[in-house]
């Protein structure tokens, strides 16, 4: 649930906003003349990187053996 505030207010109770948003999780959209300008969301951290990468590595079991005529692509 998103609720929306006007700059004016937002400038008045910008921690207590700011703690709510914490708390709550819900998004709050900063007004201008009515109009929305900025959004003040929670923090979500990107998840590790490596964990993206798992399981998507090729693994070359005898990388030293010789690969036939047949095998070879070039690219």
């Amino acid at each position: 649930m998103e609720t929306h505030v006007s700059k004016g207010v937002f400038k008045a109770k910008a921690l207590e906003i700011m703690r709510g948003v914490e708390e709550t999780g819900n998004e709050v959209v900063i007004t201008s003349h009515g109009k929305p300008c900025l959004v003040v969301k929670p923090f979500k951290g990107a998840s590790d990187p490596l964990q993206l990468l798992k399981g998507t590595v090729i693994s070359f079991d005898n990388p030293t053996d010789p690969v036939a005529d047949d095998e070879w692509e070039l690219a």
